[in-house]
Order: C-alpha cells, then structure tokens, then sequence
C-alpha cells in the first residue's frame, strides 16, 4: 500500500479543513481586534481621517503609485537637485498583484487593502502548517495567534507588504521541510521579489537544500535553492540598469528613508542613548522591543531549532539590526523574523489552555493597541 501524499499527510496532521478554519478564524479575531482598536483610537484623536485613510497611508501610497503607474525610469529630484525617494525602492510582487486585481474594475486603493487581506490569510494558513510542521497542531495554532497580533501586526491590514511575505516565506519553509522542491523554489523566489530580505529566506532554503541532498543526491533542491536566490540579485540588477547605476536601488534607499547597511552602529547608538536619557514612551517601547527579540531569538537559538528556520531568523535579523533608518519601523520589519517568535509558541503549545490562552489574548490586547496607537496617534510612518 502506498502512503498518501505529504500534502495530505501534512493537512491530517493540521487538523485537516477544520484546523485550517480554526487558523483562519484566529486571524480574523485578531484583524476585527485591530480594527476595533483603529476605530476607537480614531475618534479619541479626531484626526479628520478615515479608517481607509489610515490603512492606505505611508508606503501603501508608494504601492499604489507603482500599480498605477509604473516604476519610474530614473531618480527622483527635488527642487534643490538633491536625490529623493521613488518608487523603484519597493519590490514588484505586491504592486504587481495590485495592478492584476485593478484589471477587473477594481480601484488602486480597494486592491491594495484586497491583495494584503488575502495575503494574510494565506499567511494564517501557512504559519499554521509551519507550526505544526515543526512542532505540533497546537504549536501551529499558538503561531497564528502570537504572529497575527503581535506589535505592530497592524501592517497585515494596511496596505503593506508584510502579509504576503509572511505567507512565502512560511510557505517556502513548510515546503522545503516537506521536500516538496518546486513548491519551495517559487515561493522562495516570489519572497525575494516581494520584501529585500527574501535574500535570508532564499539562503535558508539553500541550507534546506543543502542539507537534503547529503541524504539524497537529486537535483531538484538546488535547482530550488537557485530560483529562490535570483530573486534579490534580479530585482536590484533590473534597477540598476533602469537607472544606469549599479548601486541605484542603494542610493534611493539612502535618500528618502535614511536607510543603509552599517552593522548596527545606529542600533547601538539608539538604544544606548534611548535607554539612558530617553524620554518618550515610544521610542522607549520600541528600545525594549529589540532587546526583547534579541533575547527571544537566544532562546530560540538554544533549543537548536531546524536549521532553515534559524538561518533565515538570523539573517534577517542581522539585515534589520544592521541597518540605519527610522528606529520606529524596526519592530514592524521584525514581525516576519518567526525565530523570535518560537520560544513563547513552544511554551503555548505545552501549557495547559487555561494557562496559554490568557497569556495570549493578554499579548494579543498589547499587540493590537500598540499598532493602532503608532498608526492613529504617533505621527510617524511605521
């Protein structure tokens, strides 16, 4: 008799349809929270802006543009001649996506929102399989629960990309643990071009591969591993050229966000003069947070976690602490890490349900309050 598919041994062991809609009934318990949040900090800051204003603002605007109206051809100039930011900072899958949902009729911003609920969704069912993949059902469940709401998760019902990413790389790794190797590369590839660190995830799907081919020679897993590590390379080579720079993707980055690679001098300096003379809560707050992850992700790093999962955790920690920009965006660019995660859902999935529920709809309550707090009230993009 031959065994079934991992696919369907995959979803047996997921709880099958219903364990899905428990996953996907997390996540919308969760995005009704949050919006529950967004409607009463909304009318206690008056703020003249509606809901949809609020979920369509800061880069949901860059990716509306893109999908409208393409990337442009060059850099963008102000009017002193000083290099700004443009659209071709933000990789295509998202606005792609958007532009193919507008096609039916659909306006920008109503596709935007469209495009980043579903993502979502998928990223509930793929953390799902994910958590049980590596650990159990119950696992699974806790990582929909403790992702979906945790700071700044407010992004999975803006107009970000954040959620569709979420889904490819939780996909990607499920597939790649469950050696399902075209699978893996296209959604490897299709996180490269979605967010920059889709480079960590095609890395960790290289060590996924890597480490399979020691066991069994076959061709299909490096053949994964080098779709999905195309991606980044490809995405800022077709900028280059588009600009005439190599380095253009760079140098936008740099002039309209402040952002490059330093090895984390401006996270030390932050945190250093934060903690020691800060007076804002926020800025505070989110000091707390990094060190708060970094430590998550010790722990992590101590239970000796499947490799691919810690080398992606890693790396793409390394690229958001490692980088200078606006501080306040640093625990938003956390949210898809999953590694810092792992500890506080192996503990879930082991206590008891009246211990690990409580526990997390107390987090879930901070989480949710928190995101709509810095998009309504803090006057800074996230």
């Amino acid at each position: 008799m031959t065994s079934p598919p991992a696919g369907e041994r995959l979803l047996d062991r997921a709880g099958g349809p219903r364990g899905l809609a428990i996953a996907l009934g997390i996540l919308i318990a969760g995005r009704l929270g949050q919006l529950i949040m967004l409607v009463w900090l909304s009318a206690a800051a008056d703020d003249g802006q509606t809901m949809r204003q609020h979920l369509l603002e800061w880069d949901g605007g860059w990716f509306e543009r893109v999908a409208t109206n393409g990337y442009p051809h060059g850099y963008t100039y102000g009017q002193s001649g000083a290099l700004e930011a443009n659209e071709l900072a933000f990789f295509p899958v998202y606005p792609t996506l958007i532009r193919l949902v507008m096609v039916f009729g659909v306006g920008s911003g109503t596709a935007a929102l469209a495009v980043a609920w579903l993502a979502s969704a998928g990223a509930a069912i793929a953390l799902h399989l994910l958590g049980t993949t590596l650990h159990s059902r119950r696992a699974g469940w806790a990582l929909v629960a403790i992702c979906t709401t945790a700071p700044v998760s407010v992004v999975l019902s803006m107009a970000y990309s954040e959620g569709l990413f979420l889904a490819f790389v939780a996909g990607m790794l499920v597939a790649a643990h469950r050696r399902v190797w075209w699978a893996a590369g296209l959604l490897g590839l299709a996180a490269s071009l979605t967010r920059p660190t889709g480079a960590a995830a095609a890395v960790a799907l290289a060590v996924a591969a890597i480490m399979a081919v020691r066991q069994v020679r076959s061709w299909q897993p490096i053949a994964a591993a080098v779709v999905a590590l195309a991606g980044v390379p490809a995405y800022l080579a077709w900028v280059g050229l588009r600009v005439g720079e190599p380095d253009a993707w760079f140098k936008i980055q740099s002039a309209g966000w402040g952002t490059s690679f330093d090895a984390g001098a401006s996270t030390i300096t932050f945190l250093g003069t934060t903690l020691s003379a800060g007076d804002g809560w926020v800025p505070v707050s989110v000091a707390l947070i990094l060190l708060a992850a970094l430590a998550a992700a010790g722990v992590a790093l101590a239970t000796r976690p499947w490799p691919p999962l810690a080398v992606y955790g890693v790396l793409a920690m390394i690229l958001v602490y490692g980088q200078a920009g606006f501080y306040h965006s640093k625990p938003r660019l956390l949210l898809p890490v999953l590694l810092t995660l792992m500890p506080a859902v192996v503990a879930a999935a082991r206590a008891r349900p009246r211990a690990a529920v409580p526990a997390i709809v107390a987090w879930a309550l901070f989480g949710l309050w928190y995101g709509a707090y810095l998009v309504v009230v803090w006057p800074y993009t996230l």
